[in-house]
């Protein structure tokens, strides 16, 4: 980027570009839309942001226009049943977003009558909203401006001075450059344009540079190198963690479930009982049954690979009372997380479903 380059030498071409290439979204008011007064709903743009972290557009389309559709505002999702909003989640991943989903909601409704604070010190004092997410709401909701920085961002400004510390080191120098390109009017349309083009020109792998509208202020395309940037610092290889998960059903056909302490990976879900994932093989059976050993099924966490082995049982009689016994009508395979579906598939033959 050229010495003494203003942030306005950013935003009136990222602008310009946004008005005629913005990302049609479920949850984004467009352009035009706004440019004739219509506001975002700040409820949409949390519940997108949070669902986002993490996960692709692509998979969370679905569940958003099925969340907003089950719960239209805030207080809705406050007031719905805690495993109606788990089950709904399952398969979405990371589930500590959605039982502070459910916590946030309750705050706003109990303590903000329902409506969204705006700024970004209020909003990040609220369960599960942190520095990104809460920079985010105040901007698109609100239109203050706030600095917007997600993975999308730091690629592009990475670009733009051709930063050479590598992520994720150099996020603390990204955001403080972001921030000098930040403007006062319409920041939150370019906050999403950023991340636009982030998405859709400014890739990963091959950013194509052509129709990109910061190319003369781009110092990484001016050199030819765009695409060595950002430099990563090399991941770790994951460890594998091994478990069991035991599949059975009551002589009533009642399927025998866990719910997961509220800490913790897939905390407050149902799943199958099953021994602790450790690096070392476990084989002892939650309950006595005859038990069939399957074979396993594999699962990829942040932090590690999972290889879990399913055993199948029926005709189970009086299983342990701390388990969910749950009838084959209000048994949806859907509400799981994805290892334990993975799990019941695996069953599914077996039993006979």
């Amino acid at each position: 980027m050229r010495d003494g380059m203003k942030h306005s030498d950013i935003a009136a071409p990222l602008l310009r570009w946004y008005d005629a290439h913005a990302r049609v979204l479920p949850w984004r008011v467009s352009p035009a839309e706004r440019a004739a007064g219509v506001m975002p709903d700040p409820y949409r743009v949390w519940m997108s942001e949070i669902m986002l972290q993490q996960t692709t557009v692509a998979a969370v389309k679905s569940y958003f226009e099925r969340f907003t559709a089950l719960w239209p505002c805030v207080t809705d999702l406050a007031n719905a049943e805690d495993d109606e909003v788990m089950g709904e989640w399952a398969g979405l991943g990371y589930y500590a977003r959605a039982r502070n989903l459910l916590k946030c909601a309750r705050v706003i409704r109990d303590s903000y009558d329902g409506h969204f604070p705006q700024t970004r010190a209020e909003l990040q004092s609220l369960p599960g909203i942190g520095p990104y997410t809460s920079a985010a709401i105040a901007s698109i909701a609100f239109n203050q401006p706030e600095t917007v920085v997600d993975g999308n961002v730091e690629r592009v400004v990475s670009r733009l001075f051709r930063i050479e510390t590598p992520l994720p080191g150099a996020k603390p120098e990204l955001t403080k450059l972001a921030e000098t390109l930040t403007p006062q009017d319409r920041a939150g349309d370019y906050a999403q344009a950023m991340m636009d083009l982030g998405a859709t020109i400014c890739t990963p792998k091959s950013p194509d540079c052509a129709p990109c509208p910061l190319t003369d202020s781009c110092a990484a395309h001016v050199v030819g190198d765009a695409a060595r940037f950002p430099h990563k610092t090399p991941k770790k290889p994951k460890p594998t963690r091994h478990g069991h998960a035991y599949v059975a059903r009551t002589t009533r056909g009642e399927w025998v479930l866990e719910k997961r302490p509220d800490k913790g990976l897939l905390g407050g879900m149902l799943g199958w009982p099953g021994t602790h994932w450790a690096q070392e093989h476990a084989t002892e059976a939650p309950f006595n049954a005859e038990w069939d050993e399957l074979g396993d099924v594999r699962h990829t966490f942040t932090h590690f690979h999972l290889v879990l082995t399913v055993h199948v049982a029926e005709g189970v009689t009086n299983p342990p009372d701390h388990y969910t016994l749950r009838e084959e009508n209000a048994f949806r395979p859907s509400d799981l997380p994805t290892v334990m579906r993975k799990a019941f598939d695996l069953a599914h033959a077996k039993l006979e479903i």
